[in-house]
């Protein structure tokens, strides 16, 4: 039986350069990879640019990575990577290829001073900001502390926005789509003279600019046919909710199809992933206003109603789920069954950990978290939340009906907007009744 290491992952240990005896393999797995993509890559005011810098990479699938050691060649980079990676090839090689271990969604300080000494040292930091593949192609939230970073780091701030990768895989269907070509935009976004000029708000603001992306509006402006004959197959996973009856986890995907099962309206995806109608009924959209042949337009309705859903007090989730634990890049610890209930304050695991004689409840509370990682079929195991503390992963699967990843991410993406302001307009209003009191206790 093999012997079960609790032990968690070592976040101070200094992280190497790439290997220079491994490169060559490095670069020539990155060749055969990029094989057929025809990736074009377009320089903007990247001449004459020398480490140390920081690069911002937008995330669509495994791909991100050869593309960036491909835009970068024959450069070493270190990347930060999730410790799944580091579990799933071994802590030995992904140190080999300059991994930077942290965990998705918490605040790192150990990660940050190893950012630092990469770039001490004269190195190249590829991080991916949105932290998690895009659900449909579209740019995901990205934290207010990356403007902060960059400020900190005080190099020169480049962002690789790519486009491709994720048509080419979707995380809701992972099988490669043969006739996807790849291309990227690296673009030298802040000299370290402008960085210094500019407030962090701003470096934010222009970050978010740069990184914005819609894999399927690039896709329909280039033309591009994508003729993979299970094209629809998984988009029922982000695509969870009928915009004709309003019944969520009915949809299914079969071939290039996608149809409801409770009302029957039906969809065939095109080769330039239109979603037009197919169905006889005569039944319209709940909101005549969307245009739900365009995915993410769809992705983004469901969005708005659970934002409703929240503001109206109905939102709640409580569900039966099993829990994983991934303390560190030896190996996942099975913690049986438990419990996850999320609600306006946030989200609460009721479970046994690992060497615990006890259920104990874990909370992580809604402004902490600007965003969650989901997938749609972890491992071959379905759909999956995580929820992280410093020192451990929890990979949570449903056993219940009514789960599902995207809904939940919507829901911590708001009531953590819905949080933070509150905060905001609380601080606002101590401030202004101290002004007040102070203009009071004035004597004149």
């Amino acid at each position: 039986m093999k012997k079960i290491v609790a032990t968690p992952f070592d976040r101070n240990r200094i992280p190497p350069k790439q290997s220079l005896f491994l490169m060559p393999l490095f670069w020539l797995y990155m060749m055969i990879t990029l094989v057929g993509s025809k990736l074009k890559i377009h320089k903007v005011r990247m001449k004459g640019l020398k480490p140390p810098f920081l690069v911002l990479g937008t995330h669509h699938s495994l791909m991100d990575f050869m593309v960036s050691q491909a835009v970068f060649f024959p450069h070493r980079i270190n990347y930060v990577s999730e410790l799944e990676g580091f579990e799933m090839y071994g802590e030995w090689l992904y140190r080999k290829m300059g991994c930077l271990g942290t965990r998705k969604f918490i605040t790192d300080f150990a990660l940050i001073r190893n950012i630092q000494q990469v770039i001490k040292r004269k190195g190249i930091l590829v991080q991916y900001p949105e932290a998690r593949y895009a659900n449909v192609g579209t740019s995901s939230e990205l934290s207010p502390a990356v403007g902060k970073l960059a400020k900190l780091l005080d190099v020169p701030l480049v962002i690789l926005n790519m486009r491709g990768n994720y048509l080419q895989s979707p995380i809701w269907n992972l099988a490669k789509r043969k006739d996807v070509y790849l291309e990227a935009t690296v673009t030298q976004v802040f000299t370290q003279e402008e960085l210094r000029k500019a407030s962090v708000h701003e470096v934010n603001k222009k970050i978010a600019q740069f990184m914005q992306y819609d894999e399927y509006k690039w896709q329909w402006d280039s033309r591009m046919a994508i003729t993979y004959p299970k094209r629809a197959e998984g988009l029922e996973k982000p695509l969870y909710q009928c915009p004709v009856c309003g019944t969520s986890f009915a949809m299914k995907g079969q071939d290039a199809d996608l149809f409801c099962t409770a009302c029957g309206a039906s969809w065939h995806k095109d080769e330039y992933s239109r979603l037009e109608r197919t169905d006889s009924t005569t039944t319209p959209y709940r909101d005549t206003s969307v245009d739900f042949a365009h995915i993410p337009n769809w992705y983004e309705w469901e969005r708005a109603q659970v934002m409703h859903e929240i503001d109206s007090g109905s939102y709640f989730l409580d569900i039966k789920v099993h829990i994983e634990s991934l303390p560190n890049a030896v190996n996942f610890i099975d913690c049986g069954t438990g419990r996850l209930c999320h609600k306006e304050d946030g989200c609460y695991l009721t479970f046994k950990d690992y060497g615990h004689e006890t259920e104990e409840t874990l909370f992580f509370a809604s402004d902490t978290m600007y965003s969650i990682h989901t997938e749609y079929d972890y491992r071959n195991k379905g759909q999956c939340i995580t929820l992280s503390t410093l020192d451990n992963t929890y990979f949570i699967f449903p056993l219940e009906d009514g789960f599902n990843a995207t809904k939940i991410q919507f829901a911590v993406e708001y009531l953590y907007k819905k949080k933070t302001a509150l905060k905001r307009h609380s601080s606002s209003k101590k401030i202004m009744e101290g002004k007040n009191d102070c203009n009071n206790n004035t004597k004149h």
